[in-house]
């Protein structure tokens, strides 16, 4: 996948074999997400680091159907989360950048700037602080269920799918730490980088979902799906052994 920072300086394709320009690769990423339903209602966001020196980013734009990007369906941001308002390396010369797609559904009309979600900051906050390079933010229901069970974390261990979290499968606790919503990003990001737990590539917004980090789209996928899995998990088996309050 195309997500492994660039050489500094540069805006570069995928070199892994797909073929697929950044823009293209975080669509096709979250059309495969909104058919799992992980990306209803325009929910959620992917990040790809495509920039080193300075840092750069592209992160899916907002409020536009998550099952129907284009390759332009991107913004660029700096490592602070902000938009630099340059086009990203591709699009210019097909001009895409300028002919936004009526499929992709949201309120574009015409030729109006793509924006940014809010949630940018956090998604540049996770990637200056954990030194990956892609991010993807999802509104599943078992990761939100699992943070309302669990609201001091959840804790796991002695589970072969923890592997794809790059943990031991046996004698290894694993803290997925959940982090109290807010609308305002910037605290969500403070509560995010204090609740961080190094050895784990995610975490849980209360509420709101999880959000989960690696070294390409590729690798934050698998982390993502097992992350579900485990929420999942979790919440079933509480359900089985707990009487919930009502």
């Amino acid at each position: 996948m195309a997500t492994a920072p660039a050489a500094h300086g540069d805006d570069s394709s995928s070199d892994d074999g797909s073929g697929l320009e950044p823009g293209a690769e975080l669509a096709e990423e979250a059309a495969r997400y909104a058919r799992l339903g992980w990306m209803r209602a325009t929910s959620g966001n992917l990040s790809v680091v495509v920039g080193t020196d300075p840092v750069r980013i592209l992160v899916t734009a907002s409020g536009l159907d998550k099952g129907a990007l284009t390759a332009a369906d991107v913004v660029e941001l700096d490592g602070a989360g902000v938009p630099t308002g340059r086009t990203p390396t591709g699009l210019a010369a097909t001009g895409l950048a300028a002919t936004p797609s009526a499929s992709a559904g949201g309120s574009r009309t015409g030729d109006r700037p793509r924006q940014p979600s809010a949630e940018a900051v956090l998604h540049a906050r996770l990637i200056g602080l954990t030194g990956a390079a892609a991010v993807v933010h999802l509104r599943t229901v078992a990761s939100v269920l699992a943070a309302d069970r669990f609201p001091d974390g959840l804790t796991l261990r002695d589970h072969e799918m923890l592997k794809a979290l790059g943990r031991a499968a046996e004698g290894d606790p694993v803290r997925l730490p959940v982090v109290t919503n807010s609308q305002d990003m910037a605290v969500l990001a403070e509560r995010v980088s204090a609740a961080w737990e190094p050895a784990t590539p995610a975490a849980l917004i209360a509420r709101h979902g999880m959000y989960v980090w690696g070294a390409d789209l590729l690798a934050v996928r698998h982390r993502a799906e097992a992350v579900e899995w485990l929420c999942e998990w979790a919440v079933r088996t509480a359900e089985q052994t707990v009487s919930w309050p009502r």
